[in-house]
């Protein structure tokens, strides 16, 4: 039998042990400091079996951008159980306390197995794409890209120039985590790359006060190749003026992006559509809807709507049931409800739609979700719409 506490801060090397094993890793000296880092700052839990840590669970407390705004959510990570102690309950109970425990309306995690965290009432809620473009020649773009002289920033002062263009990107697009100044120095510009040893230290390339990338290099066999880490950018100008930049350095070519949003628009703005192929396309960002009625009243709508959603989930049973969606110029409002539903579906597709990705039409073509009312899967759809496809930069 065991027993689900909170992991104290001198547990979290043996937090880290257990999930060297449960993932087939060893964590090098720099890589083990910057973990140490992170849960640190983060609600630890973990199951104990006559004091020994057979499960772990960590939530980072972030802010995730969602249509209109912004809302807490907790970053779900380090999901590990023994595997002497699997198919035993042990994550059930973890996620069980990580919802008493939690105060945001919304969690966030990136799966190793999607089967898993359906059950769990995790759905996709956003798509990414990988993209290559062949360098090897300079690259023609359909618009005139910004004609300022890009420059390099070192990385010790990247925080402080990058973080206003980055949080004005995530006030545009759904889906982007709030950073603070440790976050852009132990995640997003660390020295050794987590994935792949062989990439370059992070490269900082920026377009006056509007745009910016971030890139590592990797050589090749006889080529050398330019891995971009993130790019964003407050204008098309600046986007197209990036791209040239890492279109056209020296030695290099091709240029492959790490995870871009689907509605990129490189695959546009180039003349030659021959040159940018799309390599991959998955489910990235996966979202719980912990607080059923704060998510749905804290994100913004496109439409007015009003709707009575009847909503299954058996994790989490206050979300459990019918409720009232009502979207008006006044506000937004979500209460439980007596009235015949409009509409019926599981919390995990409610979370795949939330943040505009995927379409509540289409869950009534598949069967995953029922419509009582006809036309209201298509009012949602467009109470949901967003003007950019949602996205998130970080991994975690």
């Amino acid at each position: 039998m065991f027993t689900v506490r909170e992991v104290s801060e001198s547990g979290i090397p043996e937090a880290l042990d257990l999930s060297d094993l449960a993932f087939h890793e060893r964590s090098e000296e720099e890589a083990r400091e910057r973990f140490e880092w992170l849960l640190r700052r983060s609600h630890r839990i973990g199951a104990y079996d006559e004091g020994v840590l057979v499960g772990l669970a960590v939530a980072i407390p972030m802010e995730i951008s969602v249509p209109g705004g912004s809302l807490p959510c907790a970053g779900v990570t380090w999901v590990a159980v023994m595997p002497t102690h699997r198919r035993t309950g042990v994550l059930t109970a973890m996620l069980g306390r990580l919802w008493t425990d939690t105060r945001a309306p919304l969690a966030a995690l990136y799966v190793s197995e999607g089967l898993i965290y359906g059950r769990y009432g995790f759905g996709p809620a956003n798509h990414a794409l990988h993209l290559e473009v062949s360098s090897d020649r300079p690259i023609d773009l359909r618009i005139e890209p910004d004609p300022r002289r890009p420059r390099l920033v070192p990385t010790t002062e990247a925080p402080k120039v990058l973080a206003p263009i980055y949080q004005r990107a995530c006030a545009r697009r759904p889906g982007q985590f709030g950073r603070d100044e440790g976050w852009w120095e132990h995640v997003v510009l660390t020295k050794q790359d987590e994935e792949d040893e062989d990439l370059s230290e992070p490269r900082v390339v920026v377009i006056g006060d509007s745009g910016y990338a971030v890139y590592r290099t990797k050589r090749v066999d006889d080529d050398t190749e330019v891995h971009l880490v993130e790019l964003e950018a407050d204008d098309t100008a600046t986007e197209a003026a990036l791209w040239r930049y890492l279109c056209s350095i020296d030695l290099t070519g091709k240029v492959r992006s790490l995870a871009r949003p689907v509605d990129d628009l490189l695959p546009t703005l180039v003349a030659d559509v021959d040159r940018v192929t799309v390599t991959r396309r998955w489910a990235a960002l996966w979202l719980r809807l912990v607080d059923l009625p704060a998510a749905l009243a804290g994100r913004g709508w496109a439409e007015p709507v009003d709707l009575v959603l009847d909503v299954a989930d058996d994790r989490i049973p206050a979300n459990h049931g019918r409720w009232r969606l009502t979207v008006t110029e006044g506000g937004v409002t979500c209460r439980r409800s007596e009235e015949e539903a409009d509409l019926a579906l599981h919390v995990r597709d409610l979370a795949s739609v939330y943040l505009g990705d995927a379409g509540v039409a289409r869950l009534v073509r598949a069967g995953l979700a029922t419509e009582y009312t006809p036309g209201a899967a298509v009012r949602l759809d467009a109470a949901l719409r967003t003007e950019l496809a949602p996205f998130s930069a970080d991994e975690f």
